[in-house]
């Protein structure tokens, strides 16, 4: 039976038919939904562009795009930017190779420079990670929030429980001031860590476009945010893609309930699957999420042109390269957070990381 493929901008395409595909089926995660292009385009202008395959005149494929012009620089299309993943979804391996054939005809036909594809593995796979390597952590949730804090080690609990015992409380809900609040944690966090903040506007935008399937957590000390983090949902799966605390209250350990908080949401609202995020295998951030049962499962990100077998081929730095970043963060460090926040997402509507 033959396929049909159409390229559609994300204000021609059937958008609620194409959500529904989405929705049944496990290949799709909260990232793939049309509302991720949505908050984009509303937020940074960027438009959402979206292949979609058909087969006897019912979907069978998606390929959710995002166009990015920089300045004096070509476009490019990502699947999909500031986020770990996106890439084809697709009934089967033929279908998915139309997708990406489709993408390759709108590169030359529209003059893009560049068509990026992330995809992501399940977990579990073998354990052949070296130290530095990109991997999103993943955990199943075993049905209740009680069930899940009875599986925790000792010592995990300990840590939940001190966090509470040093004074700390933590609000879960979809509230505009409790979004505004995480925003507050958030730049300084970035700044703090050297890199341009998005818009508080892109979280609005998230935040419409998403509606129930997205939750901010606030972690506060005598009224004074300390600590904060959005989920994500779709497909009975659950993803964090922002979590922030201000340093000098991390020895209260705000990290710990903050997660722990949103763990619990998610697990009695009916999720199977917490994605933690991305991490560098074996550093910092990987050792603090396998702590509460997370595997490590294998992030791709290539070129289209490119041998997608080749692990992360496209993020790979050189010795030059980490040394101009070292500096850039050194140097964005230092500027006054008034002056970070407003010219942040000016910046970092383009970085599409």
């Amino acid at each position: 039976m033959s396929v049909e493929v159409r390229a559609f901008t994300l204000g021609q395409c059937p958008r609620e038919v194409l959500d529904r595909y989405l929705r049944k089926t496990e290949e799709a995660g909260p990232y793939h939904s049309m509302s991720w292009l949505e908050a984009i385009e509303k937020a940074y202008r960027h438009q959402g562009r979206v292949i979609v395959a058909y087969r006897n005149n019912e979907v069978c494929g998606v390929l959710p795009l995002v166009r990015i012009k920089p300045p004096f620089l070509r476009p490019q299309l990502i699947s999909l930017p500031f986020c770990d993943y996106g890439g084809p979804v697709a009934d089967d391996d033929t279908i998915r190779e139309h997708l990406l054939a489709a993408a390759k005809e709108l590169k030359a036909r529209e003059g893009i420079n560049s068509v990026e594809i992330r995809v992501r593995s399940p977990a579990g796979e073998p354990d052949t990670w070296t130290t530095g390597e990109k991997v999103r952590m993943i955990l199943s949730l075993p049905g209740s929030s009680q069930a899940l804090f009875a599986s925790f080690k000792p010592k995990l609990r300990s840590q939940i429980r001190k966090a509470e015992k040093n004074g700390l409380v933590c609000s879960v809900g979809m509230e505009e001031e409790l979004l505004r609040r995480f925003y507050n944690v958030f730049c300084d966090n970035m700044r703090r860590l050297g890199s341009p903040v998005h818009s508080l506007s892109f979280f609005q935008a998230l935040r419409a476009a998403y509606g129930p399937r997205m939750v901010v957590a606030v972690v506060d000390l005598d009224g004074l945010p300390v600590g904060a983090g959005i989920v994500l949902l779709g497909n009975e799966e659950a993803c964090i893609p922002w979590a922030s605390t201000l340093a000098e209250y991390n020895h209260l350990a705000p990290n710990m309930l903050l997660y722990w908080r949103l763990l619990e949401w998610v697990s009695d609202s009916g999720a199977t699957t917490f994605d933690f995020g991305r991490s560098s295998f074996g550093e910092g951030t990987f050792r603090f999420k396998k702590q509460w049962g997370g595997q490590p499962a294998a992030l791709r990100w290539y070129h289209l042109d490119d041998d997608p077998n080749f692990d992360n081929p496209i993020v790979v730095s050189t010795n030059l390269k980490s040394r101009i970043r070292q500096w850039i963060v050194a140097g964005w460090q230092c500027l006054p957070l008034d002056l970070a926040n407003w010219l942040g997402p000016k910046i970092r509507r383009y970085i599409s990381l």
